[in-house]
């Protein structure tokens, strides 16, 4: 015997309402950063993979999927249908020091995980700190070491 509990069905009517969007859903993401890359995981439960899709454009990845559920018979009296077409969508902007050229995906029970690999030149480098001699030494454009002499010096004031 099932129970009617009208908390239960203004909870579940009321995240219906926030949830959808313009007739989108978003979809439940985590991202975060492990060494060079950050990892986005979004849960797209019942979602044909060929109806995923993710696109760069400048800074902005979007991710665009669909969930068709196989029609009706006509003799199909459904007793509970909580399930729907749904299309989802996720933007986000990516910001500079990303290597958008890099970027992948993968689509495996139900998650999306989308690879960010972060640029080469924003990520942290160490830097060599010159002592003793070291010190007298220019690094030029064309990467030569030359010596700085009292008279360079100098002629430079």
């Amino acid at each position: 015997m099932a129970t009617f509990d009208p908390f239960t069905e203004v909870q579940n009517f009321a995240n219906q309402v926030l949830s959808t969007r313009n007739g989108l859903e978003q979809m439940p993401m985590d991202l975060f950063r492990r060494g060079s890359n950050y990892y986005l995981a979004a849960d797209l439960p019942g979602i044909d993979p060929t109806s995923v899709d993710v696109d760069v454009d400048g800074q902005l990845l979007t991710i665009r999927a669909q969930r068709r559920l196989p029609s009706a018979e006509k003799d199909t009296k459904w007793i509970v249908r909580e399930r729907r077409n749904h299309s989802f969508v996720r933007q986000l902007n990516l910001g500079q020091g990303i290597d958008t050229e890099n970027i992948t995906a993968a689509y495996d029970n139900g998650v999306l995980t989308v690879t960010i690999p972060v640029s080469p030149k924003s990520q942290p480098r160490k830097i060599q700190v010159a002592t003793g001699q070291n010190q007298d030494s220019v690094v030029l454009e064309n990467g030569q070491q030359e010596q700085k002499t009292e008279s360079s010096e100098d002629s430079e004031s």
